[in-house]
């Protein structure tokens, strides 16, 4: 009978257990169901559990599959599986259930990952927190009176509690990254592109948005990467396999790979913690003691005009995505959260041609960073600005609540600001994140440093397109140094 096995093995330690008949994944999904079911009321990280659909699963996973039936949980958005519950968080859609298996939990599937359940994230995504109307607050581990980021919140409380190895997030704007550095894991968002999409929301936030996963470790996070990589042409973007696996090139990067840009400055110019700066100067004295060529330099980017091209982007998605509802307005303001109601609402009020100008600069800004990542084949950053912040610190002040709940009382320039305005607080803890969305190249947290008050926080590194590997590499040199600092 498998013990404590999920709790301290690495995916890839699990699937060779279960290659060898060590252990069955039958019991590897009942030691997962009883730790959420003793844990899950202190980090409220699980929303629905999925016992018997899982094992079912496992009796027809095939031995030669890459991870061979390890259990693993769904971000409770965006990642169905036919027949679960699939509310997107929300109070609209409470007792939806996915009609289809989406291409990602297929193939998830194929090599060998069995979904458990789904774990908590904020309505719709659109938040770096997890509290949920519908679900309530995910919790962090290392301090419960604080949040475990968002948007894949559940995931990352899951993942830095030990209760598995891997699970599943999904990532618009840094909503792997951000729950990453806030609960002290690893989050990766792939280049745009290289995992499945489809067969519904192919663009995803118009190729802002990318599944993948929060995990403990690299290897796990490079074999993971390499089962999941895919050239699909049905797909509107695409990026080239890698010339050899992920994990057949993993390995501690060398000072070889050329200058390494860094920046503690916060891109839209809010103020930026000392905890986040302590980070990357850690981070930066530890590569030049290795060896490494950095150099301090910003981003070639304007910040500020690319978030506001973002929240324009968030609030016409918004505004698509209700169209596609069988809700009128007033069912949809009566039951969505009043965030994503205004959201909406202001994407009506979006010109054609304000949003396809937004889409050409980050087209624009893609290129930018392109050039950029080839000086500078990797840029260090914080992750986050801030740790994670309490449950009870209000991120939306009285008067822009008020204002986003009559949001239809004003135009469409004044919504906009309402927006931004009410987003900025929640900006400023985390304004590193999604440059790395809109350019469409590939970043990781990495979960480096804990502040003075005990809370964790990651650095950032973002590469060019297509080089995982070079961030992958940066997280194993950290990593074999023995640098994590994660829960024991």
């Amino acid at each position: 009978m498998a013990a404590n096995l999920m709790k301290t093995k690495s995916a890839i330690e699990l699937a060779q257990l279960l290659k060898t008949n060590q252990v069955t994944s039958a019991e590897l999904i009942n030691e997962l169901t009883e730790t959420i079911n003793i844990n899950n009321e202190r980090l409220n990280a699980v929303t629905h559990l999925w016992h018997d659909h899982a094992l079912e699963l496992a009796k027809s996973v095939s031995a030669d599959s890459q991870f061979g039936g390890v259990p693993i949980l769904l971000k409770g958005l965006g990642q169905g599986l036919a027949g679960e519950i699939d509310s997107g968080s929300s109070k609209l859609l409470k007792d939806a259930r996915a009609p289809q298996t989406n291409n990602f939990v297929k193939r998830l599937l194929e090599i060998g990952l069995i979904p458990v359940g789904a774990t908590n994230a904020p309505e719709f995504g659109f938040k770096n927190i997890t509290d949920s109307e519908l679900y309530g607050n995910a919790r962090n581990p290392w301090n419960l009176d604080y949040f475990s980021g968002g948007s894949s919140g559940g995931a990352a409380s899951a993942i830095s509690d030990s209760w598995l190895p891997i699970a599943t997030a999904s990532d618009g704007g840094g909503s792997i990254r951000i729950p990453s550095s806030f609960s002290g894991t690893i989050g990766l968002k792939p280049t745009r592109g290289r995992v499945p999409t489809g067969p519904d929301g192919w663009r995803g936030w118009q190729g802002a948005s990318i599944n993948f996963a929060i995990t403990k470790f690299i290897d796990d996070t490079a074999q993971l990467l390499d089962g999941l990589s895919t050239v699909q042409m049905a797909a509107p973007f695409q990026v080239p396999l890698p010339a050899k696996p992920f994990a057949t090139t993993l390995t501690k990067l060398t000072p070889d790979v050329g200058p390494i840009a860094f920046s503690t400055k916060s891109p839209v110019g809010t103020t930026v913690s000392e905890a986040a700066v302590e980070a990357v100067t850690n981070a930066v004295s530890f590569l030049e003691d290795q060896g490494f060529d950095l150099e301090e330099v910003d981003a070639p980017i304007d910040g500020v005009k690319l978030m506001q091209s973002y929240y324009q982007m968030n609030a016409g998605e918004t505004a698509t995505m209700f169209a596609s509802m069988p809700f009128d307005d007033a069912t949809i303001k009566q039951k969505a959260e009043t965030l994503t109601w205004a959201l909406g609402y202001t994407g009506k009020g979006v010109s054609a041609i304000d949003y396809s100008s937004s889409l050409t600069f980050w087209d624009e800004t893609a290129a930018t960073m392109d050039a950029f990542a080839t000086k500078y084949p990797l840029y260090l950053t914080p992750a986050t600005a801030h740790t994670a912040p309490r449950i009870d610190t209000p991120l939306v002040s009285p008067e822009n609540y008020q204002k986003m709940e009559h949001i239809e009382d004003y135009n469409p320039s004044e919504q906009l600001q309402i927006i931004w305005d009410q987003w900025l607080p929640s900006l400023t803890l985390s304004p590193f994140t999604q440059l790395a969305n809109i350019s469409g190249q590939p970043a990781i947290s990495l979960p480096t440093h804990v502040s003075k008050e005990g809370l964790p926080i990651g650095i950032q590194f973002m590469a060019r397109k297509g080089r995982e590997d070079l961030i992958l590499n940066a997280g194993k040199l950290f990593e074999s140094a023995g640098l994590f600092e994660q829960l024991k």
